[in-house]
């Protein structure tokens, strides 16, 4: 793996593009950001395995590097001024007969989150995303975000009071 070989990187890449992905569009809350991103993170594997110490999971690693790119990606498009688009995702949700009302409120209950985390200030979504969707601790997402750990927690709550507020109204 840390040799860089093509092939090496293309398994790395059939494995966990997905979840990088994933990560990516969350933090980012745009597709072509975070296919932006998923390109800059495998790309700059090889280069970046080297600071890999296998200490703990790769895929942990790998979702660190992931959101740091992210995250790098944001602060760049914040100083050029650029407003991403801001897509309703395709919902996963599968539709049986007899459970079409059921299906129906998750998407609208997902689609109004989306949207609610949408209306975010950045700096509060991404403490949001990494506590509670990927399940950062906020000494962690301090250091990925250049914050306290104090500040993610603040955030954090701030992010809740904003969520409840959209949702409810």
């Amino acid at each position: 793996m840390r040799s860089g070989s093509r092939e090496a990187l293309g398994e790395l890449y059939r494995a966990h593009a997905d979840a990088v992905f994933a990560l990516a569009y969350r933090l980012t809350g745009s597709r072509e950001d975070a296919e932006d991103v998923l390109q800059d993170v495998f790309v700059g594997l090889s280069h970046a395995l080297a600071s890999y110490t296998e200490r703990g999971r790769f895929e942990s690693w790998l979702k660190r590097v992931t959101a740091r790119t992210a995250l790098m990606r944001m602060r760049s498009r914040r100083r050029r001024r650029e407003d991403p688009i801001d897509p309703l995702a395709e919902s996963s949700a599968v539709v049986r007969q007899g459970d079409a009302d059921a299906a129906s409120a998750h998407v609208v209950d997902r689609l109004a989150m989306q949207t609610a985390l949408g209306r975010l200030p950045q700096s509060l979504r991404a403490v949001f995303l990494l506590r509670e969707v990927e399940g950062y601790a906020h000494d962690e997402i301090g250091d990925l975000l250049g914050i306290s750990a104090r500040a993610s927690a603040t955030r954090l709550s701030r992010a809740w009071s904003l969520l409840r507020k959209e949702l409810t109204a």
